[in-house]
């Protein structure tokens, strides 16, 4: 049972005893490969990358978001993506776009400093702003109400 008192020490040294380029090895390496080519050959087919890069983390926005309940249709958020300010949007698909927002912040973060609690909080908080859960304290900002 993992304790976190006690170190694990016994990991093995770097560079393994064993052979690494066996022949099945190999082949999946060469595989590998031709898949990474078809990717590389379908990304310049693409005539506008951009829509399929920012379409992935509005459709996990999407899959992340109805796990918690909050459904929406792949149709609401894609007429909404740009508009986030419309008066005719569900609240669903606000809360789905905020997540949204999140994961874009979250992302530019990680380009500038280290994961780190305060960054996972100010991720949070994108996302929406809860009063007194755990997370707030674990974030500090029970303090800030209190005080």
């Amino acid at each position: 049972m993992f304790n976190p008192e006690c170190p694990f020490n016994d990991l093995p040294l770097l560079s393994p005893s064993v052979d690494l380029e066996t022949p099945i090895i190999l082949k999946a390496c060469i595989e590998a490969n031709k898949e990474l080519a078809k990717l590389k050959m379908a990304e310049r087919l693409t005539p506008n990358q951009t829509v399929l890069i920012n379409s992935i983390p509005l459709l996990e926005s999407q899959a992340s978001s109805a796990i918690e309940n909050i459904v929406t249709t792949t149709d609401e958020l894609f007429e909404y993506a740009e508009d986030h300010h419309s008066s005719l949007m569900t609240s669903a698909t606000k809360e789905t776009l905020r997540y949204r927002e999140a994961l874009y912040a979250g992302y530019r973060s990680l380009q500038t400093r280290p994961l780190s609690i305060a960054m996972i909080c100010e991720t949070r908080y994108c996302i929406k702003v809860l009063e007194n859960t755990l997370s707030d304290r674990v974030c500090g900002r029970d303090k800030e109400r209190k005080g």
